[in-house]
């Protein structure tokens, strides 16, 4: 069994970085990819389910409660397993998105209220494996370093991405083909059923055993976190037991959440922000508020692909630290000023400019990865172990929150 820190730190931070980088973006694509292919497959939903608004109401049903599940995870984070909390997410993950398949073939594809509210049960239990993974994957990942946090955003949104360019090329594969809606839905949650299996191994037994890894995770349990100690134990790592909590504790003690949220109010406020106007907008509003145009059917599909692309970009380049925004009024300022997007959107869906539309949506998408990456790389710095997965749970509670927010806001449009 090892024991405490390595001799040499240095050369131990950079072992199997690029690898833990890696399986970070892996796992971000797992984290997201059952949620994006049920809402990509809208069109199929719509099909079935015309007088139901499928994407409004399962959107809403996820976040009620991904943001209720997330609530307790974070009260209750520093006494949270976190290998546990994000193998269950995983799992649950995959039995839910094997369970919808199997209701499609079941049902043989047949609409209803009943099968509605069997996907809506579904749908809330994606909910709760997002809080499940999201807020512990962050949590974790803040704990170690930013690069890793960046790969595993950039992961969500190349799910995102994956799985608009997917439902394109199936679409127009199966567009003349009878059922063609029906296959190319299957084939989505099928794909997203083994790549959750693949997370689950990656998460497991891969991601665990990587050196700078288990040099992180040991690093924070000898500064007090009790929550990656099943981490530890299954990578076959023993803290050194000689170094008492007082000693690790002994340059000051943790911070609370309440003072962590107080000393980061700027951050949480920009992450709930960011999510409440983007969800607010996408995808509701681009299904059903974009007027009628002779790209018919493929037209919020295509806006939701642009979307997805630009957040995926918008991801990596903070990669580049001389256009990476890092100052504090300089990001408020910027999500402030995302807002101006709220009347372009209304007055160019009203008067139905395609063109326009795509740029808007091309600029959503962009400003949303850009600062949602800046936001949640920088906050964490200068934090204790304990004190940064408090903090990353505490962030991602105001990111579900503003989904939640944006997502009960989207209704609004149908008055327009």
């Amino acid at each position: 069994m090892e024991t405490g820190l390595p001799a040499d730190e240095t050369q131990v931070r950079l072992q199997g970085k690029g690898s833990a980088m890696a399986v970070s973006w892996v796992l971000g694509v797992g984290a997201l990819a059952s949620r994006n292919s049920i809402f990509t497959i809208g069109d199929y939903y719509y099909k079935l389910f015309p007088d139901y608004h499928p994407d409004r109401v399962l959107t809403l049903v996820y976040q009620t409660l991904a943001l209720s599940a997330m609530i307790l995870f974070t009260y209750k984070e520093s006494k949270i397993n976190t290998r546990r909390r994000n193998m269950s997410g995983y799992i649950l993950f995959f039995l839910t998105t094997l369970a919808l398949v199997l209701l499609d073939l079941i049902t043989s594809g047949k609409g209803g209220t009943r099968n509605y509210i069997v996907i809506c049960v579904f749908v809330a239990a994606f909910g709760v494996a997002d809080a499940h993974v999201q807020g512990g994957m962050v949590g974790d990942l803040s704990l170690m370093c930013p690069e890793f946090v960046q790969s595993f955003f950039g992961g969500m949104a190349a799910s995102g991405a994956l799985t608009s360019a997917l439902r394109l090329i199936t679409k127009a594969a199966f567009e003349k083909s009878d059922s063609g809606l029906r296959k190319g839905a299957i084939m989505f949650l099928a794909i997203s059923t083994l790549l959750e299996l693949v997370c689950i191994y990656l998460y497991a037994y891969v991601f665990p055993n990587l050196p700078v890894v288990k040099y992180y995770r040991t690093k924070a349990a000898l500064e007090g976190s009790k929550t990656v100690s099943s981490d530890l134990v299954a990578a076959g790592i023993q803290t050194n037991a000689s170094v008492s909590e007082q000693d690790v504790l002994k340059p000051r003690e943790s911070l609370c959440k309440k003072e962590l949220l107080f000393q980061n109010i700027d951050y949480a406020v920009e992450i709930f922000l960011i999510f409440l106007l983007s969800l607010s907008i996408f995808p509701g509003f681009l299904y059903e508020n974009t007027g009628k145009h002779h790209w018919g059917s493929w037209y919020p599909l295509v806006l939701i692909a642009v979307f997805n692309l630009w957040d995926l970009i918008g991801r990596y380049i903070p990669l580049k630290n001389s256009i990476k925004m890092e100052s504090r009024k300089g990001l408020l300022l910027a999500t402030l000023s995302r807002f101006l997007l709220v009347p372009a959107f209304h007055f160019t869906g009203k008067y139905g400019n395609p063109g326009l539309m795509l740029f808007l949506v091309l600029f959503l998408g962009l400003s949303n990865g850009y600062l949602t990456v800046c936001v949640m790389t920088v906050a964490p710095r200068g934090y204790k172990g304990p004190e940064q997965n408090a903090l990353g749970n505490l962030l991602v509670l105001c990111l579900l929150g503003g989904i939640f927010a944006g997502v009960s806001l989207d209704w609004l449009w149908l008055l327009d």
